[in-house]
């Protein structure tokens, strides 16, 4: 049995790695690169402070790297202006999503390398570029060269290396100490390119935009009064069935396949797992829709992820009396952290979704 010292360290790395992430959307830049610096040392941490076992480390790794990469997604809708590098990361990130999902399924790990994680850098060359410049200066053009740079010269390499290869990097330099110029070539290399893509744009601005501007709730009209915006719900005459609601349960059905293979004891096939969480996203909808057309407001994103919970909690807890009484039953801890992921996911979408149309309407 572990002791208590392993324990705590490996619930601290757990929960620092699920709760950075939301500091994201706030803060793009800097919160993904410590969420991602900490995925890269997660697995030396236990090595060299714990005698866990680390045999379903890899499921554990990939189910916690989706999560914060669906954050990183959810955050481009709440931030990008430029609408064409949304809609390549919008492609990147669910490609690697359906490469996630056939992964957890076959265990083949050659699929990580046909599906790489390209979007993750390619976020990170945005904010980059944000920190000192419009991201409206990003043209098409270097937009996809951009992205089949990251492929080629950074993803596929990283890919094979840790998923086929199976390279613990620490370990390479600790046996070989002079491997580390192999790296620090290998990032001036890349950044070299980047310079390459960048020397045309036009002057800096002044200063770092490492914070994302803030959301308000209440965006003036000309006459400078509040207006007030319905949350989830742009507006209340939308349409029930639309591409929103396809995406979230594409969404969120795909995330809790991911992690379904991770929690022990799951007792549903995914396509039960997937028609369950699409009858609770539908059950949501349609009460945000219900709330939008009496004219109800959230006052904050925490607001709307309290009463979501609660709702959620309360259709578990019927399904959770009601099976029985079928001969069928679910288990109550593991469907409670499905619909926490979904309730999560659900609002942040919900609540970034307002502005990103918002902002498309304006363009």
């Amino acid at each position: 049995m572990p002791d208590t010292s392993d324990m705590l360290i490996f619930w601290a790395v757990v929960m620092a790695r699920f709760f950075i992430p939301l500091a994201i959307p706030r803060y793009p830049l800097p919160a993904i690169i410590i969420a991602l610096l900490l995925d890269m040392v997660d697995q030396t941490i236990f090595q060299l402070f714990t005698s866990l076992p680390l045999e379903g480390y890899q499921s554990y790794d990939k189910a916690l790297d989706i999560y914060y990469l669906t954050i990183t997604y959810l955050s481009t809708l709440r931030n990008w202006s430029n609408i064409f590098a949304f809609k390549i990361s919008r492609f990147l990130f669910y490609y690697r999503l359906l490469g996630a999902v056939i992964f957890e399924l076959t265990q083949l790990r050659a699929v990580l390398l046909i599906f790489p994680n390209t979007f993750e850098y390619f976020f990170i060359f945005y904010e980059a570029v944000r920190l000192k410049w419009n991201p409206l200066v990003l043209t098409k053009e270097k937009l996809l060269i951009t992205t089949a740079l990251i492929w080629v010269f950074v993803k596929i390499p990283q890919e094979y290396w840790i998923h086929v290869a199976q390279m613990d990097t620490t370990d390479w330099i600790r046996a070989n100490p002079s491997n580390a110029l192999i790296l620090i070539t290998w990032a001036l290399f890349l950044l070299g390119m980047a310079w390459g893509l960048l020397r045309d744009l036009p002057p800096m601005k002044p200063g770092f935009a490492i914070a994302a501007d803030s959301l308000q709730a209440a965006p003036k009209d000309v006459s400078g009064n509040g207006i007030k915006i319905n949350f989830p719900v742009l507006n209340s005459a939308e349409n029930f069935f639309n591409n929103a609601l396809v995406e979230k349960i594409v969404l969120v059905s795909l995330l809790s396949i991911i992690f379904a293979q991770v929690l022990p004891e799951v007792r549903s096939t995914n396509l039960q797992l997937a028609i369950g969480m699409a009858i609770i996203i539908i059950i949501n909808t349609a009460l945000s829709h219900w709330l939008a057309r009496r004219g109800t407001h959230w006052k904050s994103i925490i607001q709307e992820f309290i009463v979501m919970s609660i709702t959620n909690l309360g259709i578990v807890l019927t399904f959770d009396f009601l099976l029985p009484r079928y001969n069928g039953s679910i288990n109550l801890f593991d469907t409670l952290f499905f619909v926490l992921l979904l309730t999560l996911n659900v609002t942040l979408y919900d609540r970034y979704r307002v502005f990103h149309v918002r902002n498309n309407v304006k363009k």
